[in-house]
């Protein structure tokens, strides 16, 4: 869904996953400066939004998810899963109840997925799961940012900003008063400084929320059985997930960032090394320079020298091994 605000001064599409929205609009480390400083706001409106409705809407949720939401207060902003039988994850949902309804934004393209699964489960609870992606666009306001939220719009509150859930037709005049826009990629770049992983970049068809430090923040571990609940619970007390997702400082006199995928080896191996993991994200922060995250081996030394591609990269510990 192509966003109105494309049509904004400077505005340059973002491509791949994000393709809707507005990848900058002129000036890359202009805008994650603002946001930095909370100010202007950052389109999602390329985001799949579901709500589910009824009587049971978190008695339901709290038997499918991995986070614990059937005593959710309402307007407390919780981040959960949907794993597979085996513990993979297959869905990532950042949600809110207002008290009447469960808004939840997820990554684009993936809400009919998540709709279909969440239908074939409702059996005889009291709800109704609908997909607003149509009629509703995710609009972030940065942490400390003193814009206006419109009256009666659902509000996602966390230590990184704000997500506001705002009717799609209010779309234009809302990001006219909000401040400066920045784009997809200055927002990237700032979740990757928050070390904050990103379904379907930080994850696999074989990622299980260990691995990239989802134990807590989106998988309650004192909660009743759910889809893939013996996996989570068996590496939590009796092992290690295999791979952990660590922070990298890459080479700044490199011209080009390593692209996600690129293969990671022990520096001391050199270019015929064994592959001990890989790229999943990379940006150019406005203080940094170029970092990345990344998923390694478990055993890989913290202290080890690393190269991605032909590019150095230092390790900052994100996941303990």
């Amino acid at each position: 869904m192509k966003s109105p605000l494309l049509t904004l001064p400077g505005a340059v599409p973002a491509e791949g996953v994000d393709e809707g929205v507005a990848a900058h609009y002129g000036d890359l480390f202009r805008e994650q400066r603002a946001l930095a400083d909370g100010t202007g706001f950052v389109d999602l409106s390329h985001r799949g939004v579901v709500t589910v409705t009824g009587d049971d809407r978190l008695a339901w949720l709290h038997l499918l998810l991995t986070q614990h939401v059937s005593d959710l207060p309402a307007g407390q902003a919780t981040e959960a899963l949907i794993l597979s039988a085996n513990g993979h994850i297959e869905h990532a949902l950042y949600l809110v109840d207002d008290g009447e309804t469960v808004w939840a934004h997820v990554e684009p393209g993936t809400q009919e997925a998540l709709i279909a699964y969440l239908e074939s489960m409702k059996f005889f609870y009291k709800v109704e799961v609908e997909n607003r992606t149509a009629d509703i666009a995710v609009v972030h306001l940065p942490a400390g940012s003193i814009a206006e939220v419109p009256q009666g719009v659902a509000v996602r509150e966390t230590p990184y900003g704000r997500d506001l859930f705002l009717p799609r037709a209010d779309l234009e005049a809302y990001a006219g008063q909000a401040g400066p826009p920045a784009g997809i990629l200055a927002y990237e770049a700032l979740r990757v400084e928050q070390h904050r992983p990103r379904l379907g970049f930080e994850t696999d068809h074989r990622t299980i929320p260990h691995e990239l430090g989802w134990i807590g923040s989106a998988v309650h571990l004192q909660k009743g059985c759910y889809r893939g609940q013996e996996t989570v619970a068996r590496v939590q007390n009796l092992g290690k997930p295999p791979r952990r997702l660590v922070f990298l400082h890459l080479d700044g006199s490199e011209v080009h960032l390593p692209v996600a995928g690129t293969e990671l080896r022990l520096a001391d191996d050199g270019p015929d090394g064994r592959k001990i993991g890989f790229i999943t994200t990379s940006v150019r922060h406005h203080e940094l320079g170029p970092v990345a995250l990344a998923l390694v081996k478990r055993n890989v030394a913290v202290d080890a020298p690393l190269v991605a591609g032909d590019t150095a990269a230092a390790q900052e510990v994100v996941v303990e091994p």
